[in-house]
């Protein structure tokens, strides 16, 4: 993989004017996975455009056509997937890299685990330390044989090996910790088993799934208890092909809306971004900071509420951020912690356990860079307590480790362009995962980048 392969690509920012202009980001990673997984599914064409053209994504679809689905990119950009039907998936030849994508891993391991076919998941260094337990636990309930690596702390990891069981057993299982990607790897493992699959989540996680399930014909439904949300799905389903538009991916939004933030004098608009609900925290915090974002022409586009962010430079006062709001912005945690480093007073952040295992421990990396940066901060075992720089420049002049994480990379590049002297990224090819023209845009809204 890109990552992985080849010398470093250092990229450096500092402080050089505001930023301006009208950007649109690339198509929701989410959505985009969903999209192919479920079109392969289908009996049919499905067409998609919008689609993230990023290694994870990529690395989607290299699976799916592994087994068995037929998948083409027009010049235009419009995806086309000819499924093979729920219970057609074919016995892959060699094993499936994923490379950096843990939403690709988790999810293809609950289409296998109802399939009578076997697979093994590879990744790269970083994909192969995080953990694989909390997926294999539900799909083991459901027949799924599957063996995986012993990783540090006890962890299971990659690489693992899957043999799914067909019939597989319906389950009703209640999520031990909000995670959207064990929920829809439990749902998706669902289509191909008898009877009725529920998934119980305590904490409402982003949604994707079951919009896009109930779209492509699902017998799904979902009910709001004072236990949570209950959602049941009939399994050996049918799925019908679909047209389906990507939205801009409210997590790769969120570096331009910071950026704009922070710098002095910035005044831009970023178009065609999801607002889902499930996926909107970050908006929700920063505008309780006191940030300037204002939703402009909103709208449903296949079936996900969708607007074009209006974002002006804003005086940032640290706040307690809600830990119960965790879910709706997981990602998005890193580029808030920069948004705190540039912030008026102290921003507290708690509830983060899912960040220790995300691509890299995004908690301690980003606590280490912030503070070679010249920024005050307590690292907790849940989270991070971020002394702001009161809307003064910050320091910067370190050089900081990303750890192989593309969201810490680019989390870095935007601090810089609030920076006296100027902040590098030691490797800024991770950032191909999710946001190829991540530079390119940085640059487009008048950032001067040296790398």
């Amino acid at each position: 993989m890109t990552n992985s392969i080849g010398p470093a690509q250092p990229l450096s920012l500092c402080a050089a004017g505001p930023l301006s202009g009208d950007v649109t980001v690339p198509g929701d990673k989410s959505i985009s996975h969903r999209a192919i997984m479920l079109g392969a599914l289908a009996v049919g064409e499905t067409r998609i455009t919008g689609l993230l053209e990023g290694e994870d994504v990529l690395a989607t679809a290299d699976a799916m056509r592994a087994m068995g689905a037929r998948i083409s990119r027009s010049v235009a950009g419009e995806w086309r997937v000819a499924g093979v039907g729920v219970g057609g998936l074919l016995q892959p030849t060699t094993a499936l890299d994923m490379g950096n994508s843990g939403t690709s891993t988790r999810l293809l391991m609950g289409l296998i685990a109802s399939h009578p076919i076997t697979a093994t998941f590879i990744g790269d260094a970083s994909l192969s330390g995080r953990p694989m337990g909390r997926v294999i636990t539900p799909l083991a309930l459901m027949g799924a044989s599957i063996t995986a690596a012993p990783g540090p702390n006890g962890r299971q990891t990659l690489p693992l090996t899957i043999t799914g069981l067909c019939p597989a057993v319906a389950l009703n299982y209640t999520l031990p910790v909000a995670s959207a990607q064990v929920k829809s790897a439990v749902l998706l493992a669902g289509l191909n088993t008898p009877g009725e699959t529920t998934v119980i989540e305590p904490i409402a996680t982003r949604d994707h799934s079951e919009r896009m399930l109930a779209g492509f014909g699902a017998d799904l439904s979902v009910e709001t208890t004072a236990a949570g949300r209950i959602i049941t799905l009939r399994g050996e389903a049918e799925l019908q092909p679909q047209d389906i538009i990507v939205p801009g991916d409210p997590s790769s939004a969120a570096f331009p809306m910071v950026a704009a933030l922070i710098v002095p004098g910035s005044d831009i608009i970023i178009r065609n971004v999801g607002i889902n609900p499930t996926r909107a925290g970050l908006i929700r915090v920063l505008q309780a900071m006191g940030g300037s974002i204002v939703l402009l022409n909103e709208r449903s586009v296949g079936g996900e509420p969708v607007a074009d962010l209006h974002v002006r430079h804003s005086a940032l006062t640290g706040i307690d951020v809600p830990p119960d709001g965790a879910p709706s912005m997981i990602d998005e945690y890193p580029i808030l912690f920069v948004a705190a480093a540039c912030a008026s007073g102290t921003t507290t952040m708690r509830g983060l356990d899912e960040l220790r295992v995300k691509e890299s421990d995004r908690i301690a990396v980003m606590a280490h860079g912030l503070a070679a940066c010249g920024i005050a901060c307590e690292e907790l075992p849940d989270g991070l307590i971020v002394h702001g720089s009161g809307g003064d420049l910050i320091p910067g002049g370190a050089t900081v480790a990303a750890q192989l994480d593309h969201r810490i990379a680019m989390s870095f590049a935007v601090l810089g362009l609030n920076a006296r002297r100027p902040v590098t990224v030691d490797d800024a090819r991770p950032i191909a995962t999710s946001f190829p023209g991540f530079v390119p845009m940085l640059r487009q809204l008048g950032a001067t980048i040296r790398n």
